[in-house]
């Protein structure tokens, strides 16, 4: 069956009888979120239930519409008990207004304190009636902050920078700026880490380049550079001008040079006081771009002969 008793409104709001608009305003926030049914799809009673908490709070936000509801309540609840207490199944269908069922009787959905919002988000007074203020759900929660992956910038110095350190100050992704100390003797490649600076507790890292335009890596007080041959000049050996932080040199490259071997030129690095660092040049092979077909011939030929000796 259908009550068709007037619910009680104060119930429904879960808020004490006489609580003012305040109260009511927080109790109905709290019991719209709470019942709507786009937050409740398994629950069949949900959408009538929301529609009781709105058709409350309409009533009891308007002091004529609560007044007049008081005193029919009042009537109909001497009506109720005149021939004696209610059984608790009539007595929810009377508060709710609803039919429940014998096995909704055993759930309960307490309200817990912490649950209540007591803030006042609008700036009503009094006297304000519900007819102008449409009754909404709250905004829902704002989602916790996740943990999010480390986050790396790259940062270029130049070889001075590098040797004695430099002071940087940047803005990173959250927009907070930050300002920290490269250490002396930094090389190129080297990372830094900013602890726990990210959103989520994440770190920060910084990748620091030092690379000038002639291709002359920093690593402390020792230049790197890594010179391309073509193989028959890595065979063959060459001079070969290659750039320093002094201006170029000629280097004599050694025949029979592999891809990978290391050549120093001495006393060519970064300078502190009166230590100076050395050049390493790495020997690299590659191909021309554009082989004619009488070298692609002999380089055919050349591995038919390796391929032969090794019979």
């Amino acid at each position: 069956m259908t009550s068709t008793t007037k619910p009680d409104y104060w119930s429904i709001l879960g808020i004490l009888p006489g609580s003012n608009l305040k109260q009511i305003k927080a109790a109905f926030r709290t019991e719209a979120r709470r019942w709507h049914p786009d937050l409740n799809v398994n629950d069949s009673n949900a959408e009538d239930r929301f529609k009781l908490v709105n058709e409350a709070y309409v009533v009891l936000s308007d002091p004529i519409k609560r007044s007049n509801w008081e005193t029919s309540i009042s009537s109909e609840s001497s009506e109720l008990f005149s021939s004696g207490f209610p059984s608790y199944k009539e007595y929810l269908e009377l508060v709710l207004g609803l039919h429940i069922d014998d096995e909704d009787i055993n759930e309960t959905n307490e309200l817990e304190e912490e649950d209540i919002d007591y803030s006042d988000d609008y700036d009503l007074n009094e006297n304000v009636y519900a007819n102008d203020y449409k009754p909404t759900t709250s905004p829902p929660k704002p989602p916790p902050i996740k943990h999010v992956e480390d986050v790396e910038t790259v940062v270029f110095l130049s070889p001075l920078e590098a040797l004695n350190g430099s002071t940087i100050e940047m803005e990173i992704n959250n927009g907070t700026i930050v300002e920290f100390n490269t250490p002396p003797f930094a090389g190129d490649g080297w990372r830094l880490r900013l602890q726990g600076v990210v959103v989520g507790g994440k770190d920060h890292f910084i990748q620091i380049r030092v690379e000038t335009e002639e291709g002359l890596r920093i690593d402390g007080l020792r230049v790197l550079y890594r010179l391309e041959l073509f193989p028959h000049d890595a065979l063959f050996g060459c001079g070969v001008e290659v750039p320093t932080l002094d201006g170029p040199v000629v280097l004599q490259v050694p025949p029979k040079s592999s891809s990978g071997r290391l050549l120093r030129l001495r006393e060519r690095g970064l300078k502190y006081n009166d230590i100076c660092g050395d050049q390493i040049v790495e020997i690299i092979l590659v191909l021309p771009e554009d082989l004619s077909d009488s070298e692609l011939a002999l380089y055919s030929r050349l591995q038919e002969l390796s391929l032969n000796e090794n019979v």
